[in-house]
């Protein structure tokens, strides 16, 4: 005779609160942006006391420093900060080789002074293709630019949590408040879609400057 196995039933596991407590298992709710800042963009005085904090967070300061200073000028994303290589950088003219993922458009920016003087320093130090790498010669990971970036958030005291992606919003911003028209800015962040553009010139206060004359 056939012996019949008799399964366990194992107790299904919870998915939410019970009683007010959080059964195991139950992953941990993610705490919205809004519970953990009042803003997703940084201002330029905070850049500048973010780029400076990372200059002296240790010995590698000024590749840190370097980093900020061009995910900001160029509205990096962490993806294409860490895939930067030199060959994108023309140190000689002055010329940065934009490549734009999230299927955005390629584009080509100048350098100023302090970007190239930035570089050519990271330049006489470097062995390896990518702009920004590790003590083994490697790219950066996209964790390590959060890192970076949120320790020099730490340093700088701005006194709410930083994302690097911060940088790119304050990019976007900063262009608004000087007046640039919107499809320049749509170009130089690379979008496609310039619905992904007008926020930036929504939010920009220096539009409304004139509304009162006291």
């Amino acid at each position: 005779m056939a012996k019949i196995m008799h399964l366990r039933r194992l107790p299904a596991r919870a998915s939410g609160p019970v009683n007010g407590k959080v059964q195991r298992g139950t992953p941990p709710r993610r705490v919205p942006n809004t519970a953990r800042r009042t803003r997703e963009h940084l201002t330029t005085p905070e850049v500048e006391r973010l780029v400076a904090a990372a200059s002296r967070s240790g010995r590698h300061g000024h590749r840190d420093a370097t980093l900020l200073l061009l995910a900001y000028r160029h509205a990096l994303r962490v993806g294409e900060l860490v895939a930067l290589r030199w060959e994108q950088v023309d140190l000689h003219q002055g010329l940065l080789h934009v490549n734009r993922l999230k299927n955005g458009v390629p584009s080509t920016h100048p350098l100023r002074g302090t970007e190239l003087r930035a570089l050519r320093r990271l330049l006489r130090d470097s062995s390896s293709p990518y702009v920004f790498t590790t003590e083994r010669k490697g790219p950066l990971t996209t964790s390590g630019v959060r890192k970076i970036t949120a320790r020099a958030g730490e340093i700088a005291k701005i006194g709410f949590p930083v994302h690097p992606h911060m940088l790119r919003h304050a990019t976007g911003y900063y262009l608004a408040n000087r007046g640039e028209d919107t499809r320049s800015i749509q170009a130089y962040l690379g979008h496609r879609n310039i619905s992904h553009t007008v926020r930036y010139t929504e939010m920009a206060p220096d539009r409304f400057k004139g509304f009162w004359k006291d």
